[in-house]
């Protein structure tokens, strides 16, 4: 990416946020110091549109002239892949709706943050000095909440106060806002490690949370928005955030029972609380599973017994079989949401038929379109064995022992996949490449280890929940599937009807022929009468309502 590149989209992200930290612009677009000059330079002596604040922050000041990117040269996003990114929002459909939000009744979880003794922390500091030290911390806990895309309704000084599921609604609201208050206390941790090493002093938060119905009271022009609340929502939520000790997250039971087997808590029991006239069962939030589709946590509960899906299993075990005999496929479920998609994924992973593959399983969610590479981070994290508080220094060591266990030739896609989980790379070379060519040598290490693990044992590749892709784990799945042929890979995928894709239109040739992707109708629910598949299989009996069968299969 050019320089200038970098400048226009620099000056796009901050004109829409107005404050940047130089830290957010330095893992974002992987810059050294010099070039962070650089920018800076143009910004503030030369355009004149934003002003330093502290030495820390970029805080926008007017209306640039123009910047453009040159049209001939395409736009690559950044390789050195944050684990995170901050959604921008859509602030047309807020303004034109407004009328009809403002009296309007949600289903929302409410959160808020606070640090714990920020007056004994800012005590005798030069207001000056008390901003350089709170405003990190209060950027950090901003940027978790629109993460999971939830909404900063208020700035307390030394917290916040979020919801999740309003102005627009989620069905996981509760989960997304347990998964914004792990990261802000994750996040405030590893602030807090810089601020003792420099002021010696310790900064730690407590969070809570309640879930239930508020009312949306005004919108601002700033997008900030203020919320009464129906019951007690708002304010056993901030209960929670009060009777939190330092450095843990409370929540009350209303919210648990929307993230049952998505996280793991311990209970407090019935706490009193002022202003209620009976006690409350109070939980406090110990972590996060690995879980991330319902069907997941009913499974470790208990599933019901499957049944009516006689004929799609033998139509999936038929093809095991033929990626066996090194005949890669590719087989979609598509269907609307509730109709045994998962389920079905589910059943074939755990069929004694794939005792001897090896399985490897990723979802996309719905908050992570803006997250570049989610699903393969996920994917690479379970082949690796990483777990979620490995150290930088374990990732490292595990990514190693797994791949070069694999092959020892794999070396030089080590940089690429070490950088994709976030661990610092000092390899000279990687970091000579430029942006764009790092983003490319990543899709190709991760492709190129996929087919060696396909060399030694076959492989059961599942990506669920294509209709919440980001962009860069498309470009990877576009070019796997036209090296899936001559592997043994299956390659098996879910998604809702509205999700779009080319594999259908294009052909891949090899020593066999011709091997076309074959999709029907997204209108239909059955294929036309007598089709064949080279397996036998008629596909008119493979589709049923509800549920559509696509698979590649082998042209003559």
């Amino acid at each position: 990416m050019t320089f200038k590149e970098v400048l226009a989209q620099v000056t796009d992200w901050l004109q829409q946020d107005k404050r940047l930290s130089y830290r957010a612009l330095k893992r974002q677009f992987a810059l050294d110091d010099d070039y962070l000059d650089d920018l800076k330079a143009e910004l503030i002596k030369v355009r004149r549109v934003a002003v330093d604040e502290d030495g820390r922050v970029l805080v926008w000041t007017g209306d640039p002239a123009p910047v453009s990117a040159t049209p001939s040269l395409p736009t690559a996003p950044p390789s050195r892949i944050p684990l995170v990114d901050t959604p921008s929002y859509p602030a047309e459909t807020i303004f034109t709706s407004r009328s009809a939000l403002e009296g309007e009744r949600k289903q929302v979880t409410v959160l808020f943050v606070d640090l714990k003794g920020s007056m004994e922390l800012l005590a005798d500091r030069d207001p000056e000095e008390a901003k350089a030290l709170l405003d990190p911390a209060l950027q950090s806990m901003i940027e978790a909440v629109r993460r999971y895309e939830g909404t900063v309704n208020q700035v307390l000084g030394d917290g916040i106060m979020a919801i999740f599921g309003a102005p627009f609604a989620y069905e996981n609201h509760a989960l997304r806002a347990c998964y914004a208050a792990v990261a802000v206390l994750d996040s405030i941790c590893r602030y807090s490690e810089e601020v003792r090493q420099k002021y010696g002093i310790t900064m730690q938060i407590r969070v809570g949370l309640n879930s239930g119905e508020v009312v949306v009271r005004a919108i601002g022009s700033d997008l900030h928005m203020d919320y009464s609340a129906v019951g007690q929502t708002t304010h056993l939520a901030a209960r929670m955030e009060q009777l939190a000790p330092p450095g843990s997250i409370l929540l009350t039971a209303a919210t648990l029972r929307l993230v049952d087997g998505f996280v793991s808590v311990k209970p407090w029991g019935p706490v009193p609380i002022r202003g209620l006239n009976t006690p409350v069962e109070v939980f406090e939030l110990i972590g996060v599973s690995a879980l991330r589709q319902r069907l997941q946590a009913a499974a470790a509960r208990g599933l019901t017994r499957f049944v009516g899906r006689e004929i799609e299993l033998t139509m999936l075990y038929q093809l095991l079989k033929q990626v066996k005999a090194g005949y890669g496929q590719v087989v979609a479920l598509v269907g609307e949401p509730g109709v045994g998609k998962s389920r079905l994924v589910y059943e074939l992973i755990h069929s004694h038929r794939t005792q001897s593959w090896c399985v490897l399983e990723s979802a996309s969610v719905s908050y992570g379109k803006a997250t570049s590479y989610l699903p393969v981070i996920g994917l690479l994290k379970t082949y690796c064995g990483i777990e979620t508080h490995d150290t930088s220094r374990q990732i490292r060591e595990k990514v190693l022992g797994k791949i070069l266990g694999l092959d020892d030739k794999l070396w030089p896609i080590l940089p690429a996949i070490l950088t994709l989980l976030g661990v610092s790379v000092e390899d000279s070379t990687w970091q000579m490449f430029e942006l764009s060519q790092q983003r490319q040598r990543t899709l190709d290490a991760v492709k190129h280890l996929l087919l060696r693990e396909s060399q030694v044992q076959p492989l059961l590749l599942v990506f669920e929940d294509l209709h919440w892709i980001d962009t860069e784990t498309q470009l990877l799945l576009d070019s796997l599937v036209e090296s899936l042929p001559t592997t043994q890979i299956l390659f098996l995928i879910n998604y809702r009807p509205e999700y779009e894709h080319t594999w259908s239109n294009k052909t891949v040739s090899d020593h066999r022929g011709a091997r076309q992707l074959l999709l029907p109708d997204p209108g239909k629910f059955r294929l036309s009468a007598g089709e064949q598949t080279t397996d036998g299989l008629d596909q008119d009996h493979v589709c049923r309502p509800g549920l559509q069968f696509w698979k590649r299969a082998s042209v003559a």
